[in-house]
């Protein structure tokens, strides 16, 4: 049984390598101008860089490169160079040779962070995985990140035929606007119906649904998220229930399609295939040719995990696409550890005491619903002592995290709004149970762990002033000033006062 495992593996590996995903859709007649990944190549041949990252103590960056040719992604030299401080993904490079590399998304025409100011970068370490037993890092996308190319070279424009394909975390969503990869207009705003031909993925119901309560793949044609041939109902485009998710959008002359499926199995199935919508402008369509990756136009309210994805020129076969899906199924994603460093176990009363030099003899408590640090000792009063101490739960929106509940208020946890610490109870909603999750990590000033936000994974419990908040390396509130950011985000997570 070992043997025939371990030459099943050995096979699946050798086709990894034989034929990339690109090499295929080649094969096909329908060759990549789009190559993006930063988990492996997508070439067989492919050796130069995936993604640069970008360390935030001292701005250095790097380049991660696969560990052999049409292999997965170095994720070793990652954190060897990230160790001990944070990293961002700075670039998303062009595996197809023309160029379209992805970038920070620069200012659009929408509220938000992209309407005052660049958009955020992702966290280079927020989405860990395994190839074929390798680790890699996906690209993690929360609210207000976004990546994009304004200048391509070869991308699809007017009414030109192309495919795309993008390998995204069934799991991580929203309802926001607009969670996609590929095709988007130049000028960062909305020029109008058909400018657009991008992967959707998330629970949107502002224009079209699919069967049950979503997670659906839609593709974005601007002023639209089509699941069928209109922005209503297509109950044929199912509910996705999967951890890894395939998610396919193809158009040409009067043709378009919309196909998915497990990237754990062998098959994809098509939820739309047709003519184009007969609206105003979705035909003949009038594409631009920029790239997005967790935005719309540049709107950027929405989450998701993208690990890979390419566009094409030209309408892929679905002979093609499925070879290609073949290919990401012998890719063998699958999830890794969230935490790290000294276990935080479900079940343990903990406390929360700084290691900054200053305040050694801090601990994390609340007041109603106000969190700050306070100085308790074992004279301090019962009340202090319990409003320190804290229940370790399984995390309410990702059970490979945790949550912490109140000790001395039953049924409310600590959660950030606004990057502010509260305690507040628990009202059920997916945005609660999002922002009352944590992932622990190991303390990056070396002692203890540092508490990481699950949505928001460039964030960190930090204390400043004595408050509480989620913390980033150097953001733009002053609570991210870097001095001490490393002891002010590390804590020694002991045994509850009470």
């Amino acid at each position: 049984m070992f043997l025939f495992s371990s030459l099943l593996t050995l096979c699946l590996v050798a086709t990894l390598i034989a034929a990339g995903p690109c090499d295929l859709y080649a094969s096909g007649g329908t060759p990549c101008v789009a190559a993006h990944s930063t988990t492996r190549a997508l070439f067989s041949a492919y050796t130069g860089s995936l993604y640069q990252v970008k360390r935030a103590y001292d701005g250095a960056t790097t380049n991660i490169a696969p560990l052999s040719a049409g292999g997965v992604a170095n994720a070793a030299a990652q954190d060897s160079f990230c160790a001990r401080t944070t990293c961002l993904i700075a670039t998303i490079f062009d595996q197809s040779g023309r160029g379209n590399h992805l970038t920070q998304a620069p200012p659009g025409g929408f509220s938000g962070p992209s309407a005052n100011g660049f958009d955020n970068l992702a966290p280079a370490d927020g989405a860990p995985v395994t190839l074929n037993g390798q680790k890699a890092y996906g690209v993690f996308i929360s609210s207000g990140t976004g990546y994009r190319n304004d200048a391509t070279n070869g991308i699809a424009t007017g009414d030109a035929a192309e495919g795309m394909y993008a390998v995204l975390d069934g799991t991580h969503f929203n309802g926001g606007c607009c969670f996609d990869y590929g095709n988007a207009e130049t000028s960062a705003r909305d020029t109008g119906n058909g400018h657009m031909e991008a992967i959707y993925f998330g629970n949107s119901r502002t224009w079209g649904t699919g069967s049950g309560n979503g997670l659906w793949i839609m593709a974005d044609l601007e002023n639209g998220l089509f699941s069928g041939f209109n922005t209503r109902n297509n109950s044929a485009d199912p509910t996705v229930t999967s951890r890894f998710v395939t998610a396919v959008v193809k158009g040409e002359p009067g043709t378009w399609a919309i196909r998915g499926g497990n990237t754990a199995s062998r098959s994809l199935s098509a939820f739309c295939s047709g003519s184009r919508p007969n609206a105003s402008g979705y035909n003949p369509m009038h594409k631009e040719g920029a790239i997005i990756l967790g935005i719309g136009d540049n709107s950027v309210g929405a989450q998701g995990t993208f690990y890979e994805g390419v566009m094409t020129s030209g309408y892929p076969s679905d002979a093609t696409e499925n070879s290609v899906q073949s290919n990401i199924v012998a890719a063998r994603y699958a999830t890794a550890s969230l935490t790290s460093g000294p276990a935080i176990s479900v079940g343990s009363a903990v406390s929360f005491r700084a290691t900054t030099a200053c305040c050694t003899t801090r601990f994390i408590v609340h007041m109603g619903s106000t969190v700050n640090t306070q100085v308790v000792t074992s004279s301090s009063t019962n009340a202090l002592k319990l409003s320190a101490s804290w229940t370790v739960v399984a995390g309410l929106a990702n059970s490979a995290c945790v949550s912490f509940e109140s000790r001395d208020t039953p049924g409310s946890f600590i959660r950030h709004s606004n990057f502010a610490l509260l305690v507040n109870a628990n009202d059920g909603t997916k945005e609660f149970k999002e922002d009352a999750t944590f992932c622990p990590q190991t303390g990056l000033n070396g002692q203890g762990n540092s508490i990481r936000a699950w949505g928001y994974p460039t964030c960190y419990f930090r204390h400043f002033n004595n408050v509480t908040f989620i913390g980033s390396n150097g953001g733009v509130n002053t609570f991210d000033a870097p001095a001490s950011f490393n002891d002010d985000i590390s804590w020694v997570v002991g045994s509850a006062f009470a």
